[in-house]
């Protein structure tokens, strides 16, 4: 456990350089926001998370039963649970403040990170679509 990273993990980097390859600046690990998001796009408020698919519980109706089997299932179900919880925890908090959070898991971004840049590129035009609307409404 004590050589995971928490930060600059390799799904984090591929998807970065993606993003700046496309011409996006962003800020990475920002701690002034609620859970540390991987990377932010401040200009747009976008919060992006590069969750690993064991520790942040991807399937877990599939993947709880095969822990249980497992050894040390207590510590297992217990640890991925929380971090499911505090995961979403954290996207509450950040929906609160404005921010509009995207969670990417890591398979995704190694297999498809043009794919996962897209997606962003789609929450930063439905986001500028929303503030013409919101513009011309006050007008």
């Amino acid at each position: 456990m004590q050589h995971i990273k928490a930060s600059d993990t390799k799904i984090e980097v591929l998807l970065r350089k993606a993003l700046w390859k496309k011409g996006y600046r962003y800020r990475k690990n920002y701690k002034e926001l609620p859970g540390k998001p991987d990377i932010i796009l401040k200009k747009y408020k976008i919060a992006i998370f590069c969750d690993g698919e064991f520790f942040h519980g991807k399937d877990w109706e599939v993947l709880k039963p095969k822990l249980e089997k497992s050894n040390n299932s207590d510590f297992w179900i217990s640890k991925i649970s929380r971090n499911r919880e505090r995961d979403d925890e954290v996207n509450k908090r950040l929906l609160f403040l404005g921010w509009t959070v995207i969670r990417f898991w890591g398979k995704d971004i190694k297999k498809k990170p043009d794919e996962c840049v897209h997606v962003i590129e789609e929450t930063i035009f439905d986001l500028k679509m929303q503030n013409q609307i919101l513009d011309q409404e006050i007008e």
